[in-house]
């Protein structure tokens, strides 16, 4: 199993946890972004450069990701295509994206865009809080403890 980061969007304080929880359970990991991400010295953890566009490190991810892997990314389509080749997909915030609603979720995103398209102001997405953060740490402990066992 192997952890794949959309990195060019995650707050550094999730870095952070991943980096911990790599090394703490000896997991792979690799942050794919559009440019060098500072990461631990260790062999496990490996920052993956791509070439700038639009969607290169998705576009990467999904090509190199295997079914069991995990994936950390606020991206909906992108954890739509990882769940359709067998990866789990963990929103930063400590939602994991599940089967049975990712199609939902990606209407609803395609709607917001349009919405943002024709000039309504629908606003970004709220601070991430400790609260946010302490989510995310349990959802992701409990998938590796039960890749684990």
């Amino acid at each position: 199993m192997t952890i794949w980061v959309d990195a060019d969007a995650c707050p550094v304080s999730i870095r952070e946890i991943l980096f911990r929880a790599a090394q703490r359970t000896q997991t792979p990991m690799f942050l794919v972004a559009n440019q060098y991400i500072r990461t631990p010295a260790s062999k496990l953890i490996q920052s993956l450069v791509v070439e700038s566009g639009f969607d290169k490190a998705d576009d990467e991810i999904v090509s190199r990701v295997a079914a069991g892997d995990l994936v950390i990314t606020q991206d909906i389509p992108l954890a739509a295509e990882v769940m359709e080749k067998g990866a789990h997909a963990l929103h930063p915030r400590g939602e994991m994206y599940r089967t049975d609603t990712i199609r939902s979720r990606l209407n609803m995103r395609d709607f917001m865009d349009t919405m943002r398209s024709s000039g309504v102001h629908t606003g970004g997405p709220p601070p991430l809080t400790d609260r946010d953060k302490q989510q995310f740490a349990n959802a992701l402990d409990k998938y590796l403890a039960s890749q684990k066992a």
